[in-house]
C-alpha cells in the first residue's frame, strides 16, 4: 500500500501580463514626488530642468538593465534578497537586504497614508487618525485580493492620475503659446559650468522622481513568462515616467516661469489654476487617488518580499501561506 504524498502547498498565481506589469510599474513610479520635484529642479536647472530629468533616466537606465537580466534570471518574489544572496553567495546579506526593501516600503505606504489623509479631509473633514486607519484598512483588503484584481486596481487608479499629468500637458500645449514658441530654451547654449552644475544638481533630485519602478521585479513571481514580460516592464516604465515628467516639467515651466515655479508649494495645482482656470480642489481629487494608488502598489510589494523570504527561511514559515481563494499572501499582506 503506496502513501499518497502530501499535498502541495498553494503557490502565487502567474497571471500577470505585460500591461498589469507596465502599469503597477507606473503606479509605484510616478507619486507625489514629481508634485513636488518640478519646483525643486526649476529652481536649480532653470528652463533647463526637463533634461534633467532626460540625464537621470539615461543613469537610472544602468539599473533597470541589471534589473532586467537578474530578473530574468531569478523571476521570484523578493527579487533584490535573491540577486544579493546568488551574487555574494550569503544568506545574511540576503535576508539584510530583503529587510530593507521592505521597511522602505512599509514607510513609504505609511508616509503616503499621512498625505492621502490631508487631501481626503478638503472633502471629508473627519479626525486625521480616522482616515488613516480607514484608509490603510481598505487599501490592504484590496492588496489581498487575487493579484490581478488588486493590480487592475491599482492600474485604474493609475490612469486616473495620468490623466491629470497628461490634462495638465494637453492645457499646456492647447493654451500656452510659450510651450512651443520657447521650446529651444530646453537645450543650454553654452558650455557655462553653471549652468552644467544646475542641471547635474536638478538630476539628482529627479533620482527621487524615478525610485519605485525597480519594485517590478518583487512581482515576477506573478507574471506571466517572466523573462520577457520583466525586462519589457522595467523599460516601458522607464520610458513613460521620463516622457511624462520631461512634458509636466516644460509646460509647467512655460505656463508659470522659473521663479514663480520654483517658489509655488502646490506647483502642479498653480500650473494647472493657470492654465484652466478650474479650482484647485481638481488636482487635490486626483492627488487623492494618486495617494491610495501608492499604498496599494507599496503594500503589495511589501508582502511578496515578506512571503519570498519566508520561504527562504528568512521569517516565519507562516508568512509564505498563500491563500487557496485569492493566490495571494494574506498573512503578509495583514501584517
Amino acid at each position: 500500500m503506496t502513501t499518497a504524498p502530501p499535498p502541495t502547498p498553494p503557490a502565487l498565481r502567474r497571471s500577470l501580463n505585460l500591461g498589469h506589469a507596465v502599469l503597477y510599474g507606473i503606479g509605484v513610479t510616478v507619486g507625489a514626488g514629481i508634485y513636488v520635484l518640478i519646483a525643486d529642479t526649476a529652481a536649480r536647472a532653470g528652463m533647463h530642468a526637463p533634461l534633467a530629468f532626460v540625464v537621470t533616466a539615461l543613469l537610472v537606465g544602468l539599473t533597470g538593465a541589471t534589473l532586467a537580466e537578474l530578473g530574468s534570471r531569478f523571476p521570484v518574489a523578493a527579487g533584490e534578497a535573491e540577486y544579493v544572496r546568488r551574487g555574494f553567495g550569503s544568506d545574511r546579506m540576503g535576508v539584510a537586504i530583503g529587510y530593507l526593501v521592505i521597511a522602505m516600503a512599509v514607510v513609504s505606504a505609511a508616509t503616503i497614508s499621512v498625505g492621502a489623509a490631508g487631501y481626503i479631509r478638503v472633502f471629508l473633514p473627519l479626525d486625521t487618525k480616522l482616515i488613516i486607519v480607514g484608509v490603510v484598512l481598505a487599501m490592504g483588503a484590496i492588496a489581498a485580493r487575487d493579484v490581478k484584481d488588486s493590480v487592475t486596481f491599482a492600474g485604474v487608479m493609475t490612469l486616473v492620475e495620468l490623466g491629470g499629468l497628461l490634462l495638465i500637458v494637453g492645457a499646456g500645449f492647447m493654451l500656452e503659446p510659450r510651450v512651443l514658441t520657447e521650446l529651444p530654451s530646453v537645450l543650454p547654449h553654452s558650455v557655462d559650468p553653471a549652468i552644467w552644475s544646475g542641471i547635474a544638481a536638478a538630476s539628482m533630485l529627479a533620482v527621487f522622481a524615478f525610485v519605485g519602478f525597480e519594485g517590478i521585479v518583487n512581482i515576477a513571481e506573478e507574471m506571466k513568462e517572466p523573462r520577457r514580460t520583466l525586462p519589457r516592464a522595467l523599460f516601458l516604465t522607464l520610458s513613460i515616467t521620463t516622457l511624462l515628467y520631461v512634458l509636466v516639467t516644460w509646460v509647467s515651466l512655460a505656463t508659470l516661469g522659473v521663479a514663480a515655479l520654483a517658489q509655488s508649494k502646490a506647483p502642479l495645482a498653480d500650473v494647472f489654476h493657470r492654465l484652466t482656470g478650474w479650482p484647485r480642489t481638481t488636482m487635490s481629487a486626483i492627488a487623492v487617488v494618486a495617494t491610495l494608488n501608492g499604498i496599494v502598489v507599496n503594500l503589495i510589494m511589501a508582502s511578496r518580499v515578506m512571503y519570498g523570504l519566508a520561504r527562504r527561511s528568512g521569517l516565519p514559515a507562516w508568512l509564505a501561506r498563500v491563500s487557496p481563494a485569492t493566490g495571494t499572501p494574506v498573512a503578509a499582506t495583514f501584517v
